[in-house]
């Protein structure tokens, strides 16, 4: 099985757009990103608008390997104007890896919800096998996200992370 050729495109749901990450997202998202709560349970600390960017760079000049497609969007609140979070989708072979992160004010509101449910709608339009993620078991803001999006949890574990998977 190959991997599918795609490429972000706008994702328009309720209440919110996902658009294409663009570097010119990385000041506004590193004030999103700001709030060392959010690495919680992914590890790190909070980039600097320049490390932003940067990583940005990468990410939006693509995958080095050919037979991975990285897609990233950042997730726009429409009424309010400003950005949220981002989603994104690593899609090889068996499917697309999918996470999601909305930033401290904006939790607890649906959004990563909604977010997370446009994103898996449109890779059921794509050619894509599967769609897995990858949940902390003390996350259960995550788990909840990804049950609304369609996921259920797996045996399989990975770095202390239990795989949830959605199939057509």
């Amino acid at each position: 099985m190959t991997t599918p050729c795609l490429e972000a495109e706008a994702i328009t749901t309720a209440r919110l757009d996902l658009l294409p990450l663009l570097v010119e997202h990385a000041d506004e998202m590193a004030r999103v990103l700001a709030d060392p709560a959010l690495h919680t349970f992914i590890g790190g600390t909070p980039d600097t608008p320049e490390a932003l960017r940067s990583r940005y760079q990468r990410l939006t000049a693509g995958s080095p390997d050919p037979a991975v497609t990285w897609l990233n969007w950042v997730i726009r609140l429409r009424g309010d104007g400003c950005l949220t979070g981002t989603v994104q989708a690593t899609v090889n072979s068996a499917g697309a890896e999918i996470a999601w992160v909305v930033g401290t004010p904006w939790q607890g509101q649906g959004i990563a919800t909604e977010a997370a449910q446009g994103l898996v709608a449109w890779l059921a339009r794509q050619p894509v096998a599967a769609v897995f993620a990858h949940i902390h078991p003390g996350h259960r803001a995550s788990a909840a996200v990804a049950t609304a999006a369609g996921l259920t949890p797996t045996d399989e574990w990975h770095d202390g992370e239990n795989r949830w998977s959605r199939t057509r």
